[in-house]
């Protein structure tokens, strides 16, 4: 099987590069683990230098921007800082929402317990929102959209946890890291339960969009990233079997 390429690019010119990244790959240096593969590092090579402006969880798929040059990472870099970036994400959960649209305020502490996982902390947190749209409702699953308004920690995450829910697969706020599989959510499945490969066995979560002014023309310029192989192989079976496709209203491509 061929192996999933560690990123594509998305879109770049001589001020921002956006990259459409695996899931499991860094995407700037860590304090924890100082020797593992780098996402910056390894588009660097092709791209040459490369400038953080933003970062996205190690195990999220999907969109990264980078800034080129040192001036487009201050702005770039305000521009994250003052909230005027829209960002969209994408993540199938474990069970099935009561609401249809939700924000969620609560104040988040990053590396907040002993399992370095953001908590709720009405009095050390920082100001933090999330907003949440149902996408579907997939048997045992739902689809989601989240829009952090804020850049904290592990924001999406933290929040879902604090209204009980969580990502399939993910191994710090939720307890169930059960992998979807096809024999667990289709009756006819009639396949070799030893041969079964999971369909999707990490975090169900996706950078989707981003929507953000140029900084060189000023214009409005708004980039997708295509679902990876596996949450995509994941969407189709669901859809096969519930009807719903989370992608139905977010068609396009990148555009400037």
């Amino acid at each position: 099987m061929k192996s999933t390429p560690p990123f594509t690019v998305v879109y770049q010119d001589e001020y921002i590069a956006v990259l459409n990244k695996r899931s499991g790959m860094l995407v700037a240096a860590d304090r924890w683990d100082s020797e593992a593969p780098r996402l910056d590092l390894l588009a660097g090579e092709k791209l040459g230098k490369l400038y953080a402006v933003h970062r996205i969880d190690k195990d999220t798929s999907g969109l990264i921007i980078y800034a080129r040059e040192p001036e487009t990472q201050r702005f770039l870099s305000e521009a994250f800082e003052k909230r005027q970036i829209d960002k969209t994400y994408h993540a199938l959960i474990y069970g099935r929402p009561s609401w249809t649209e939700k924000e969620v305020t609560h104040r988040l502490l990053p590396d907040g317990d002993a399992r370095h996982r953001t908590v709720i902390d009405r009095k050390k947190g920082k100001d933090s929102l999330t907003r949440f749209r149902l996408l579907g409702i997939c048997g045992p699953y739902s689809w989601i959209e989240a829009k952090p308004v804020t850049g904290r920690t592990h924001q999406i995450r933290a929040h879902l946890a604090s209204e009980g829910y969580s990502i399939v697969c993910d191994p710090l706020y939720g307890g169930n890291q059960k992998p979807v599989r096809l024999s667990d959510i289709k009756r006819s499945w009639q396949g070799d339960p030893y041969e079964e490969r999971p369909l999707l066995d990490r975090l169900a979560l996706h950078a989707l969009r981003l929507e953000l002014l140029h900084p060189a023309s000023g214009e409005s310029a708004a980039f997708t990233a295509e679902y990876p192989h596996d949450m995509d192989v994941t969407r189709k079976q669901l859809l096969k079997l519930f009807g719903c496709d989370p992608l139905a209203a977010n068609p396009g491509s990148a555009v400037l």
